[in-house]
């Protein structure tokens, strides 16, 4: 199964909790513009992109934070929310600025979601949350993206970890991606590794 991304990161978690390799898009392989208004339509974009290229089963995966005071933003442009050649820190940096400027409420929440074309070229979509706020005290070597600013709700309410102190194996308990994932693995009759 070819995993449409070259984000080594998710790369790394899907694999994680699938608990087996995946085969990844070929170098050759263009990706498409994400243009769609919905996680979940720029997944069925690069799934649909990467079907056409290889005649393989893939998945793809799109996925970002939106935040309430933000009117859901950065939401489809996490990746890109600073501009296109943005880091996470730039991006993260940004929300941040915006969220200090406007004083509102730092809810958020992470939403993933997981397009799978199967064999037969069937169609599936599988999506995650993960609901928390952001913090300005930037904490953590684990994760990426907004990760050290963003703590998760399902940690509990007296854990002032952010998903970037927490271990692999409990974010990937409670994050979007790991929700989507599992319910993937399950689409496909295996048992997640978490």
């Amino acid at each position: 199964m070819i995993f449409a991304s070259r984000n080594a990161h998710k790369v790394a978690e899907v694999e994680q909790i699938l608990g087996f390799d995946l085969e990844l898009l070929p170098d050759d392989v263009e990706s498409p513009p994400e243009d769609a208004e919905t996680f979940a339509g720029n997944a069925l974009i690069k799934a649909r992109s990467a079907r056409e290229a290889t005649g393989q089963a893939v998945i793809a995966d799109d996925s970002g934070i939106e935040v309430d005071s933000l009117d859901g933003r950065p939401g489809v442009r996490s990746a890109r929310y600073a501009g296109e050649d943005a880091t996470d820190g730039d991006n993260l940096a940004k929300v941040l600025g915006e969220l200090a400027a406007n004083g509102g409420d730092p809810g958020a929440r992470y939403v993933c979601a997981i397009a799978y074309i199967d064999d037969a070229g069937e169609e599936h979509l599988f999506e995650g949350t993960c609901a928390g706020r952001l913090v300005q005290d930037i904490r953590g070597t684990g994760g990426f993206g907004y990760d050290p600013a963003f703590i998760p709700d399902e940690t509990g309410p007296a854990d002032e970890r952010t998903m970037a102190e927490i271990t692999s194996d409990e974010k990937h308990a409670i994050s979007h991606r790991g929700k989507a994932v599992r319910d993937l693995a399950r689409h496909l009759g295996l048992q997640p590794y978490l």
